[in-house]
């Protein structure tokens, strides 16, 4: 009965330090971006429709336009399947040809970039997208959603592929769909209300 008592306490103190760690990267200090004669533009690539309704919620705040990657391939239905295909594309560097695109990226000084968290990394359409599109000079706020990873290298990995543009370290990172946090920090970010 002791172990057994030792074993659970075990498991609530690991999920407890989780929570506290996905909380923390919500409520870590924002520094006020400059927003003065903004051009705002919304991006994202949502596989399960997770970061387009954070991209929405952003929108609705923010303003300004949003768009959405799409590109060419398709996955499993299978979420294993799918998870593993995803690790192989990201392993091989593989950058699928976009479908969509914007018309007048120039126009625009402030860019929210969204992606889920696959492996650890941003995803092959957000790495396409930088691949095709000139971001020097913009300032590029991340917003990361993820199914239990938290922010791991998406960042990192964003500003290491966003060539001559300024990426925020104030990003932010969710849970799933869940917008928890956004307005809050829209507004410390100098968007909102």
């Amino acid at each position: 009965m002791k172990t057994k008592l030792t074993v659970v306490a075990a498991l609530v103190i690991c999920l407890l330090a989780f929570v506290y760690k996905a909380t923390a990267q919500n409520t870590k200090e924002i520094k006020k971006i400059e927003t003065g004669d903004k051009k705002v533009l919304i991006v994202y690539y949502s596989y399960s429709g997770n970061t387009k309704q954070v991209a929405e919620a952003i929108h609705k705040i923010a303003g300004g336009d949003i768009f959405e990657i799409k590109a060419e391939g398709t996955y499993p239905q299978d979420y294993n399947e799918m998870v593993q295909q995803a690790k192989k594309e990201i392993t091989d560097n593989f950058r699928p040809q976009l479908t969509t695109s914007i018309a007048n990226i120039e126009k625009y000084n402030i860019v929210f970039l969204g992606s889920p968290n696959w492996w650890g990394t941003i995803t092959p359409q957000l790495s396409s997208f930088l691949d095709n599109y000139d971001l020097t000079g913009k300032t590029v706020i991340p917003f990361i959603t993820h199914g239990g990873g938290g922010e791991q290298n998406t960042v990192k990995d964003m500003s290491a592929q966003c060539k001559g543009c300024k990426v925020s370290l104030n990003g932010w990172t969710g849970y799933g769909k869940s917008t928890d946090g956004l307005e809050d920090w829209l507004k410390k970010l100098g968007f909102g209300k």
